[in-house]
């Protein structure tokens, strides 16, 4: 049953539903749902916001009275335990819904498999699978978070053929072309937050904002790992032109200079937040951006969205908190060892060592071509 066309057709709206949620229901997942009775989809909803009323239930408000008998179609299992809201079991029995498919389980505990149990008791079927690998890779950062607590982190990194990310004077506009450039503002739009290093910022001056031509497009969280505060006090994503806070994060050691402390505080008077953080141990000099990752988490940060620099690149990787990588590479080639590389720092001398990932996807997009892979898990 699940692999019939017309049932993958509806997961498939159920999908593009939950999307609209994306960076914007942190920490509950983004969901998607449509209720369909007799062949003709008679109500849709997707969730919002947290706090705000799930996808399920804003498909039975539009579907009324024809949700009695009907099919209710949920990108996610729905919820069966009480939180901000009622859970969405008792309005789908309410509303009379005779069936529920949903593409994959709920990884919270409180939640996972109780669907079955509380629907199947009120005399609803029920069907988990259609699209189950779609749906999870569209909820990958709530996954993450929920078990984890920290974010999902996706690097997304432009490059020519070569592997350069800019030339040997630092000059990276523009590598890749205007779709490849818009897309990388959907990705904005979709995350919780947007992560640089010092470095990008002082050689771009980057405002890290969404620009798409829709009436809810948002901006994410701004992250600059700068461990010396050397962000400048009038830098666009500190004071450009976006209500979105800007975190800098700074060396604890760092801080106890007076010099650092004095540029720290000029940043805070500029309007951005300093969080102080430890190094790592073995490489003075540079946070450990695992305790930065933790503190996102407990900020309900699920979406991490990286933009480089490549130092930076190498440190997420070393510490191995990079959950997937997107990287576009134009029709170009630098050609100049001395050129900026992709990723640096990560100390391989062996070919054994090097990192490997598992490529899930190669397409076009305009003259560029994206690779989405993920890291393989280090042995």
């Amino acid at each position: 049953m699940t692999t019939e066309p017309r049932h993958l057709q509806y997961m498939h709206r159920a999908l593009e539903l939950a999307a609209r949620g994306l960076g914007r229901t942190s920490p509950n997942p983004a969901v998607g749902a449509i209720v369909v009775a007799g062949g003709e989809v008679v109500g849709e909803g997707f969730h919002r916001a947290a706090g705000q009323p799930h996808a399920e239930v804003l498909a039975l408000r539009a579907a009324g009275e024809r949700a009695a008998g009907a099919d209710l179609y949920v990108s996610l299992e729905p919820c069966s335990t009480s939180g901000r809201t009622p859970p969405c079991t008792e309005a789908i029995i309410a509303a009379g819904i005779a069936r529920v498919i949903y593409a994959c389980r709920d990884c919270d505990p409180s939640n996972a498999g109780r669907a079955d149990e509380v629907l199947n008791a009120a005399g609803i079927e029920t069907v988990c699978g259609p699209l189950e690998q779609e749906a999870r890779e569209l909820n990958e950062a709530y996954f993450k978070h929920k078990v984890t607590g920290r974010p999902f982190v996706t690097v997304k990194l432009a490059c020519t053929l070569d592997g350069k990310i800019a030339t040997r004077s630092g000059e990276s506009k523009w590598i890749t072309g205007e779709k490849a450039r818009a897309f990388v503002h959907v990705l904005r739009d979709r995350s919780d937050a947007v992560m640089v290093g010092d470095g990008t910022v002082l050689a771009d001056d980057p405002a890290l904002t969404t620009r798409l031509d829709k009436p809810d497009a948002r901006d994410a969280l701004r992250v600059v790992v700068d461990s010396t505060a050397a962000t400048p006090p009038g830098a666009k994503v500190v004071v450009g032109p976006s209500a979105a806070p800007c975190i800098i994060a700074v060396s604890v050691r760092e801080m106890r200079r007076e010099s650092t402390r004095r540029r720290a505080g000029e940043l805070e008077e500029a309007g951005a937040e300093i969080l102080e953080l430890p190094e790592m141990r073995e490489r003075h000099g540079e946070i450990d951006l695992r305790e930065l990752m933790g503190e996102l988490g407990s900020r309900d940060i699920m979406s991490l969205l990286v933009e480089g620099g490549a130092r930076l690149v190498g440190g997420l990787m070393r510490q191995n908190l990079v959950d997937k990588l997107l990287l576009f590479y134009a029709p170009k080639i630098i050609g100049d060892q001395n050129a900026i590389s992709a990723v640096v720092g990560l100390d391989i001398e062996n070919m054994s060592e090097a990192r490997t990932v598992r490529i899930e996807r190669v397409e076009q997009i305009g003259e560029d071509i994206l690779v989405t892979a993920y890291p393989c898990s280090p042995d």
